[in-house]
């Protein structure tokens, strides 16, 4: 390989957009299918080949038809950037492995709830891939989610709020609707034909943010449109705790879905009308909006936003 050749490749005014085009040409060996590949015009892949060559002061393609010969001095090109752009991976894998030397603590916000099984084997990979870096869970009502994120005491929440202001940022993370149940040991368990009529007089366990304007005060409108008329006589912030509650018979109450049909599955709850549900009340993935986080946290609001964006994807939504 000249000298010349290689000073000229490693010239710092050489667009290397021109050079990987040509790569591709000369692995193809065809203008169109080079084209195919990066998916762009055939003009445009021929005008990159050309401006190369004339950057270069060689010609380094021999056209022959519709077919294209490498000429010497395009197989000493091909050769020195496959050298370099090898090199170029090599430290992009040594800098993927510096990432994962990564250590730190990550302060997450969670509401309770949150039974999402590929999540959990999220976490499991996460924690393979950084085992450096500490995770501390806060379980908290959506309500005060906002301001712990505008105060920059978490690096990220799992939570219920939606208007969150132009501070915080958000993605859907877990798509969820809710719905009635009854525990078995309330009247109404086992009975057949119910309709969401046999159920306006029933006392409720409710969450402390099933409340106007708060969180989950859809399912106060849904009661209020449908004449409920019956007393909250339990609540809680804990999902786990309004579960007992209603197996315990205090009232019916709404409980996320698949919450729910596990509890059924184990024969501890029935489904209630209505069968469309109550409210989708989705759980979404907040972060501060203007907020520079640390190496630790960056790297898992990336995995986060990454995982958010996979699993979504393979609901097709």
């Amino acid at each position: 390989m000249t000298q010349s050749v290689r000073a000229t490749l490693i010239n710092d005014r050489l667009d290397w957009n021109l050079l990987r085009t040509f790569l591709v040409i000369a692995r193809e060996e065809s203008v169109s299918r080079a084209a195919a590949h990066l998916h762009i015009t055939q003009p445009a892949v021929s005008h990159a080949l050309k401006r190369l060559e004339e950057q270069l002061g060689r010609k380094l393609v021999q056209r022959n038809g519709p077919r294209i010969e490498i000429t010497r001095a395009g197989d000493e090109v091909r050769e020195l950037a496959e050298e370099i752009y090898g090199s170029i991976s090599r430290l992009a894998g040594q800098s993927s492995a510096a990432e994962r030397d990564v250590s730190g603590q990550v302060r997450l916000i969670t509401v309770s709830g949150v039974q999402f099984p590929a999540y959990d084997e999220f976490l499991a990979a996460f924690h393979r891939d950084y085992p450096g870096i500490d995770i501390e869970v806060q379980v908290m009502r959506s309500a005060d989610v906002p301001s712990a994120l505008i105060q920059h005491t978490a690096t990220a929440a799992l939570s219920l709020n939606r208007n969150v202001g132009k501070k915080i940022e958000y993605r859907l993370f877990m798509p969820q609707r809710y719905a009635l149940f009854c525990g078995r040991h309330h009247p109404l368990f086992g009975r057949e034909g119910l309709t969401t009529a046999d159920l306006l007089d029933e006392n409720f366990v409710s969450f402390t943010g099933d409340q106007i304007g708060a969180s989950l005060s859809p399912l106060t409108y849904f009661r209020d449109q449908h004449g409920f008329t019956g007393r909250v006589v339990a609540s809680s912030a804990s999902v786990a705790e309004v579960r007992r509650l209603m197996y315990a018979g205090f009232g019916i109450g709404c409980l996320p879905e698949h919450v729910g049909q596990a509890e059924v599955a184990l024969g501890r709850m029935m489904r209630l009308p209505p069968a469309e549900g109550v409210a989708d009340l989705d759980v979404m993935l907040l972060w501060p909006a203007h907020h520079k986080p640390r190496a630790a946290e960056a790297v898992f609001l990336q995995r986060m936003k990454a995982f958010a964006e996979e699993a979504l994807r393979e609901r097709g939504q």
